[in-house]
């Protein structure tokens, strides 16, 4: 059951027998009521069987572990008071649980876009209800789950009371002797909640300093490790979604993830009832310890990390533990993500960012003593393929407050921690680039991942760069990404220089992914193709660019103009993305190459070569190739050719300038497209008839056998 059911008032829907998490949800909208949610669990008669049977802020847990109060979270523009529901350990005499709220500061008819939904813990909705008839009531019940022949199932009730929560627990059998009291939003300040066994509200953070221990809040007695909300879930780039894997077990036990998982990195979270030791290693091949995953002692731990399954094998994990544990291995969509707002959880965590460049203050608590160890690491969602690629930003023990710089998203903030903490990210001040973007202009700072939007879709464009003063061995590289992630070089620094132009959207696409690698300051600046010159004569210039050619199937010159020893290279490149090259020299001496059109007599030309390499390009007609007619041929370096008589035996010969270069003969069709290589030797070859195509930088010499 993975799409969202949306119900009306009195409708029911089944629901999977399995962990739901229940958010009560309301638009965070200034001065708006605040809802506070709670759970009643009700036997064949309708009634409580005792003050236990009800769970809210003040009584987090029942004490059969099937209902929880998990906390609250705001993002996405609404709050949402969170509950879970395990119906599997929903004990055989409750009938029905409850879900009900209670308003604070008003009424429900003035809380705006109020709604409830239950969720599976992979984040799928499976049942949701929006109300819209509140009016004057202070509590309400949202909605039950019930069984039915053997199933559970969830209702829309949508029934009111003026009398607030007190009222209503009374109806349901539990003796109120004054009124709940409400409790703020701020009170129990907390993630996300995480299916798990036994969470609470994690302790809380102000926003100013670290919270001293005897400053958190004393009701709870175990924490909670946040879990994204469906308003807070990350974009599915991070990587691919499946569904999650959950194991259970008590003490030592080896998890074995049989299930398919896809390529890259899944997050592993844990979580441990009660007092005592939880440690996890992966294993190896041979079934030997690997990574150290968690070693902890805190009570009631949770936990999450990032973990890269083996490609070749099944994900193995060994367990130690004291008590009773959770284990769930899950997609990078479940991250909490951060955003404008502070962020506040307990324990190990990975959080996904997706924001400009900022500033981060990250504060830490320490553990229940003050002290305990805190470390932060950032990677960037380039280097998913490997986890150790990444940058230390905090490393320490104790309680910290401390700011530190990070890169723009998306990237994952990764959290070790022996206590609470909070992140808040401070976008820097930088130029609104919504309107350079919006014309196709794109500048930034060190390596990044971009999707470039096609000016016009279903046509190529000129991709204009710049990537001056860039490292690495071979310079700057801008890489192709495709949606396997694989990647496909489109400009190297050490070929097409800092600075040039170059052909993207080549098959008409109207988005690309574009990697920035090696590079330092860079800018981009996407064109409509048409701003390439129409290559009509003779042109000189430097660096890369391209041309357009409108015309007849043609010869292309090339030569050098400045002396050197960087390589000029030019193709054809046709607007459905084919390209074949048409020549390339170090030397000033002249080279020829064919301009392949297509049937209405169009290409691109592209030049590739560096910034201060100049050369020369000059179309010719078909008239001027050398014939090929009993009388050799001869040449030096890439050339073409018309041989004018039938298929015949031709003696190739060929100075290799060093023996570095094959000579390679390739047929050549009536638009001078390369469509068949024939020799890539010296010696008898049988040529066909028509154009031929040599490539060298040798001399060479083709002479008739007749």
């Amino acid at each position: 059951m993975c799409l969202m059911t949306h119900i009306t008032k009195g409708a029911n829907t089944p629901v999977p027998a399995a962990l739901l998490r229940v958010a009560v949800c309301r638009q965070s909208v200034p001065g708006a009521p605040t809802v506070d949610a709670s759970a009643l669990l009700l036997d064949a008669a309708d009634k409580v069987r005792g003050d236990a049977d009800l769970v809210f802020y003040n009584q987090p847990a029942h004490p059969s572990g099937a209902v929880r109060h998990a906390g609250t979270a705001e993002g996405g523009g609404q709050f949402t008071e969170w509950l879970e529901v395990d119906l599997p350990r929903v004990e055989p005499a409750v009938q029905r649980v409850l879900i009900a709220g209670s308003c604070d500061g008003g009424v429900f008819g003035q809380v705006p876009g109020l709604h409830v939904q239950a969720l599976t813990a992979d984040g799928a909705v499976v049942a949701h209800y929006a109300v819209n008839d509140a009016r004057n009531e202070t509590a309400f019940v949202l909605g039950e789950f019930y069984r039915r022949n053997g199933q559970w199932k969830f209702r829309a009730v949508g029934q009111g009371y003026a009398s607030g929560l007190a009222g209503l627990a009374t109806d349901f059998g539990i003796a109120v002797a004054e009124p709940v009291p409400p409790v703020t939003a701020t009170a129990v300040a907390v993630p996300a909640p995480t299916p798990a066994p036994a969470p609470a509200p994690a302790p809380t953070i102000a926003a100013s300093a670290p919270v001293p221990a005897a400053a958190h809040p004393a009701a709870p007695s175990s924490v909670t490790a946040p879990v994204a909300a469906p308003t807070d879930a990350v974009p599915h780039s991070f990587g691919p979604d499946f569904p999650p894997y959950t194991q259970r077990g008590q003490g030592n036990g080896v998890v074995s993830v049989d299930a398919p998982l896809p390529p890259g990195p899944v997050v592993v979270e844990v979580w441990h009832q009660g007092e005592g030791y939880f440690g996890m290693h992966t294993l190896t091949r041979r079934n030997k310890d690997d990574d150290l995953l968690f070693n902890s002692t805190l009570r009631d731990f949770r936990g999450r990390v990032l973990v890269q399954p083996p490609k070749d094998r099944p994900l193995r994990l060994r367990v130690e533990a004291d008590n009773d544990w959770t284990v769930l291995v899950q997609p990078l969509s479940v991250l909490r993500r951060l955003g404008p707002g502070p962020l506040s959880g307990y324990g190990p965590e990975v959080v996904a960012y997706t924001g400009p460049m900022a500033d981060l203050d990250v504060d830490f608590a320490g553990d229940e003593d003050g002290g305990g160890y805190f470390g932060l690491w950032s990677l960037e969602a380039s280097q998913l393929h490997d986890l150790d690629d990444r940058d230390m930003l905090v490393n320490d023990t104790d309680r910290l407050r401390q700011t530190v710089p990070i890169t723009d998203g998306p990237l994952l903030l990764l959290l070790e921690a022996d206590g609470a903490w909070q992140l808040g990210a401070r976008p820097l001040v930088v130029p609104d680039r919504a309107a350079p973007q919006a014309a196709g202009a794109y500048t930034g700072s060190g390596e990044k991942t971009l999707t470039l939007v096609n000016p016009t879709p279903g046509r190529p464009a000129l991709l204009e760069y710049a990537c001056p003063g860039s490292g690495g061995g071979l310079g700057h590289r801008l890489l192709l990404v495709d949606e396997y992630d694989d990647e496909e070089d489109l400009v190297q620094g050490h070929r097409h220089g800092e600075h040039g132009r170059t052909l993207l959207f080549t098959k008409g696409e109207s988005q690309v992914r574009l990697r920035l690698a090696d590079v330092a300051g860079w800018s981009l600046r996407l064109l409509p193709v048409e701003q390439a010159p129409l290559l009509t004569g003779p042109v000189e210039g430097r660096g890369s660019t391209v041309f357009r050619y409108e015309g007849p199937p043609a010869l292309l010159g090339l030569c050098r103009t400045v002396s050197g020893d960087q390589m000029v290279t030019i193709r054809t490149v046709q607007a459905d993305g084919r390209s074949k090259i048409s020549a390339d020299t170090v030397r000033r001496r002249p080279v020829t190459g064919p301009l392949w059109v297509t049937q209405a007599g169009h290409c691109y030309v592209q030049v590739w070569t560096t910034d201060e390499t100049g050369w020369r390009i000059e179309p010719a007609a078909l008239a001027t190739a050398p014939v090929l007619d009993g009388a050799p041929v001869e040449g030096q370096g890439y050339g073409v050719v018309r041989h004018a008589g039938p298929e015949t035996e031709v003696m190739i010969q060929h100075d290799a300038l060093g023996g570095v270069t094959l000579p390679v003969l390739w047929e050549l069709d009536e638009r001078l497209e390369p469509v068949r290589r024939i020799s890539t030797a010296s010696g008898l070859q049988r040529l066909p008839s028509g154009y031929l195509q040599i490539r060298t930088s040798g001399r060479w010499s083709l002479e008739p056998r007749t």
